[in-house]
């Protein structure tokens, strides 16, 4: 536990000090997010954040690779496809990428991933051992992309995207140390640890966004935990989908109720559930904790009970989704009303 917190703040502190000079170079270079009539925002903020994240987390991962402390394949894996996505990101950011390029990239990162990682183990649903062959890879790449996206979907108003992924990773870390205590749960820690000292900068009134630069690799190393812990035990798997059910349910209801209505998937837009509920509650701060809230009071529990197979995956998912649900419809996530509002 010494090393888990000396490298924690190491992480902690590399992040917040390379948060500090981003955001002097986004300030003198006018690297800004400029408000419209689709942001939740109101004053020009500098972006590009988020690479501060990348910059520390992959070093430290790189260090820990190296001395054997996480498994070689854990370490080229996120290395790979860390930089594929974090690069994509920021150039859009700074320039604009084709949805098409950064979809091709997003499935190159996964591929790359995929073949570190090798073959992915039967899904297991209501306890019955189901081999699906082929398709458990193809469902895994599409699991990893959709992650990526999610957490650039759902980077939207103060804070969110920061204390989402602060929230699963340590909850997931403690789960994966309650079944594997020999396990890379120390890699979790270091993190969330690094995502903090970002969020020393970015917790609501926001002084700088992380841009898609960060909020796809957030995504990004989310799924990896999931895949790489689900290796060895599959059941882990299902304990960070539990995690990451509230950006997966407001992303997904919102998303397939925009297409149902014939708007374009890669539009953007201020529809979702968290962007209605930061206007009705006129607080950032208020919405993001309230995520950090449901997933510490709500989903941990139940992601401790699968941990300890004391519930199946797929019924602690279909559990913990359940009042997501009605909250995604109850702030009328994907209504396009709110476009206007």
């Amino acid at each position: 536990m010494i090393p888990a917190v000396l490298l924690a703040i190491l992480g902690f502190s590399l992040s917040c000090l390379l948060t500090f000079i981003v955001r002097r170079y986004a300030l003198s270079t006018q690297l800004m997010d400029v408000p419209n009539e689709r942001s939740s925002h109101t004053t020009p903020t500098p972006r590009g954040g988020g690479l501060a994240i990348v910059l520390t987390f992959m070093l430290l991962a790189l260090g820990l690779g190296i001395s054997g402390i996480i498994e070689r394949a854990l370490c080229i894996a996120t290395l790979g496809s860390g930089t594929v996505v974090s690069i994509l990101g920021y150039l859009d950011d700074r320039y604009h990428v084709s949805a098409g390029i950064r979809f091709l990239g997003h499935v190159a990162a996964a591929a790359w991933v995929l073949i570190w990682f090798g073959p992915l183990p039967p899904v297991t649903i209501f306890g019955l051992v189901v081999n699906l062959g082929l398709a458990t890879t193809l469902l895994s790449a599409f699991f990893l992309v959709w992650f990526i996206n999610v957490f650039n979907f759902m980077d939207g108003i103060d804070g969110i995207a920061s204390l989402e992924a602060i929230s699963i990773t340590l909850s997931g870390a403690l789960v994966w140390w309650m079944v594997q205590p020999s396990g890379s749960w120390l890699l979790a820690i270091i993190f969330a640890a690094c995502v903090g000292g970002f969020l020393v900068w970015n917790f609501p009134p926001a002084r700088i966004f992380m841009g898609d630069a960060g909020s796809g690799f957030l995504g990004l190393v989310v799924a990896l935990f999931a895949l790489w812990s689900g290796l060895a035990e599959p059941h882990l798997f299902w304990c960070w989908f539990i995690l990451a059910g509230c950006f997966t349910v407001d992303a997904s209801t919102t998303l397939v109720r925009r297409v149902r209505r014939g708007d374009r998937f890669n539009e953007a837009h201020r529809n979702h559930a968290y962007q209605y509920a930061s206007r009705l509650h006129a607080s950032h701060k208020t919405v993001s904790l309230s995520v950090v809230a449901i997933n510490v009071v709500w989903l941990t529990p139940l992601a401790i009970a699968v941990a300890l197979r004391a519930l199946d995956g797929v019924t602690g998912v279909l559990l913990g989704y359940a009042p997501l649900i009605w909250l995604a419809f109850h702030y009328k996530a994907g209504d396009r009303k709110g476009q206007a509002s």
